[in-house]
């Protein structure tokens, strides 16, 4: 009789195998499934299944807390269950980068091998690394030689000037870009670079190039000072565009004299190049995300969320036309809420399609978590080119912009120490980083909390209306698909910031957390109360004490060990903060 009632179950099991097995085709693009059967090689994405729940990083405060939380979850994830495709791969002899801030690896695969990948439960799909162009700015005016010896309009416009007489200048915030790279040695920019002491350079955790390969769009081939003047792979921060240059000058460029460009002077910065020449690839956007995540030296090790930035500025966009398509919308998606979740603000440039209803159709800004930034003049009104909401490519119809910038007129540093005015939503997009940089060092406990950072920005912009209806945001309401919330005021935002600073200052301390709860092996201890070593015990249900840590910080990973499931209870040091633990 027992025999009769295992049958079923295993005749189910070799079935649902086969049954994976015959559907592997269906887990590939199939673009890249066509090109693999006529006996290509292709660059692709691997997405695993299973990716990480970051919703707890909510009730963590304190941006630090936040990025060990996230990076560690996130890390975890990826090396618990990428194991076996790694080794499939490595068996192949093929090579591979894992992200971890997103469960995927980048590699290239033949037909047999996607095969073998593809027949694996734990990948999603196989997607598509195509390279895109960034959005370009609209008007490249001559290059401007010696300083203007003027405060730039647009700083002026979003009254940062007046934040900087109040004494906030951006000191102690860190703002990223990933962009064509930079000329770190500009003499707007050199200074703020978080890799120069004044005597030396160090690019280790300060530095990363993610482009390995020339893009074929170009239709050359070789490294050279034409094709290419940065080369591949580089150790140095190199701009072979001077996009990247112009909007780091724009966040934080100052020359010590008459170049006054960056709305954030005193704060650091630090760089990822995802475009070559212009041209980049998912692989290579959400690679500069999994450095932000968690910066590395230059050889790729020894990870650091601690050193993570504050805000990163994205002017580029992945348009479905160059091959960016829903699936790897989802995998940038992930890639930006991790980082939201681990206290760094990502602000994107809202594109250059305008003046259409609908024409914000590009990640990254048409995500929710993305802080999307469409370009204004210096009369305030919106530029012809800026992209409009609502976002109708995933059917949303969510609220972009979320605000507007100055992008028409941009006067900033470009490569071999030049300076140049150019147009775009990628010229309004690092006003608002910079904008960041000034609140929070204003307002230093607002680092990480980027839903309140987003709805000070948000809230004390200058409200502006527009004759278009998108959807369902009329333009004479507020906010509204043409200007979102209206034109950002950093001084504003600094005011509201530290009176919400203030407000919360007397808030009583949440209650110490344990996640996840039920748990097997590890869990998180999370006590904002923290403030000097404070011991954790455990004790079984007979009052047995099992574990006992020292607790150092607010947040903090323990190992469980070989402890059996069962239910403990938890007592923090000496006092009354007690409670329930169960171990499966």
């Amino acid at each position: 009789m027992r025999i009769y009632l295992l049958l079923p179950f295993l005749f189910c099991g070799f079935f649902d195998a086969a049954l994976l097995a015959s559907n592997w085709q269906t887990k590939i693009d199939p673009e890249v499934l066509a090109e693999l059967e006529a006996g290509g090689r292709v660059e692709v994405i691997v997405a695993l299944q299973e990716q990480a729940d970051l919703h707890l990083a909510y009730r963590i405060h304190g941006k630090t807390a936040k990025g060990q939380y996230v990076y560690q979850t996130v890390r975890a994830l990826a090396e618990r269950t990428q194991q076996p495709i790694r080794k499939i791969l490595a068996d192949n002899g093929v090579a591979y980068r894992s992200f971890a801030v997103v469960n995927a690896l980048l590699t290239e695969v033949d037909l047999p091998l996607a095969r073998a990948l593809a027949e694996r439960e734990e990948v999603a799909n196989i997607q598509p690394n195509p390279w895109t162009v960034f959005d370009r700015p609209t008007l490249d005016l001559t290059p401007t030689g010696a300083g203007r010896g003027v405060v730039e309009w647009g700083i002026q416009r979003i009254h940062a000037d007046a934040v900087w007489d109040l004494g906030f200048r951006g000191e102690g915030i860190t703002v990223a870009g990933q962009d064509t790279g930079y000329d770190w040695e500009h003499p707007a920019i050199k200074n703020q670079y978080r890799g120069w002491d004044g005597t030396t350079a160090d690019h280790n955790y300060n530095w990363h190039d993610a482009i390995r390969a020339i893009s074929l769009l170009h239709n050359d081939s070789i490294v050279s000072p034409t094709n290419n003047p940065c080369g591949l792979g580089v150790s140095v921060p190199c701009d072979d565009h001077s996009h990247g240059t112009h909007t780091m000058g724009t966040m934080v460029g100052d020359d010590g004299g008459d170049n006054q460009i960056g709305v954030a002077p005193a704060a650091n910065w630090i760089g990822c190049r995802n475009m070559e020449r212009g041209w980049g690839s998912p692989g290579s956007y959400i690679e500069c995300f999994d450095w932000f995540l968690a910066p590395t030296n230059l050889a790729g090790e020894n990870p650091d969320p601690a050193r993570a930035p504050h805000v990163i500025n994205n002017s580029w966009g992945c348009p479905a036309v160059e091959g960016c398509n829903p699936d790897n919308f989802a995998l940038m998606e992930l890639a930006i809420d991790a980082l939201r979740a681990a206290g760094v603000v990502v602000v994107v440039s809202a594109g250059n399609d305008g003046p259409a209803c609908g024409s914000i159709r590009n990640p990254a800004a048409i995500f929710a978590g993305s802080f999307s930034v469409g370009a204004s003049r210096s009369d305030d009104t919106i530029a012809n080119f800026s992209s409009r909401g609502a976002v109708t490519i995933d059917s949303s119809f969510r609220l972009k912009p979320n605000v507007v910038a100055p992008g028409v007129g941009v006067r900033s540093a470009i490569r071999n120490g030049g300076y140049a005015t150019w147009n775009g939503t990628s010229m309004a997009g690092p006003h608002v980083a910079g904008a960041v940089a000034l609140l929070l060092a204003a307002a230093p406990q607002l680092a990480g909390e980027v839903d309140s950072i987003e709805a000070i920005l948000q809230t004390t912009a200058l409200p502006l209306l527009s004759n278009q209806d998108c959807g369902p945001f009329a333009g004479l309401a507020v906010p509204n698909a043409t200007y979102g919330y209206g034109r950002i005021d950093v001084l504003a935002a600094v005011a509201r910031g530290q009176q919400v600073v203030a407000t919360e200052q007397g808030s009583p301390a949440e209650p110490t957390l344990l996640f996840p709860n039920p748990t097997h092996g590890q869990f998180w201890v999370l006590d904002q109360t923290i403030t000097a070593p404070t011991l954790f015990t455990l004790c079984d249900a007979t009052g047995r004490q099992v574990l006992s840590v020292q607790l150092d910080n607010a947040l903090q990973q323990i190992t469980l060990g070989t402890l059996p499931a069962g239910i403990y209870f938890y007592r923090m040091g000496g006092g009354d903060q007690q409670g329930k633990l169960v171990v499966w």
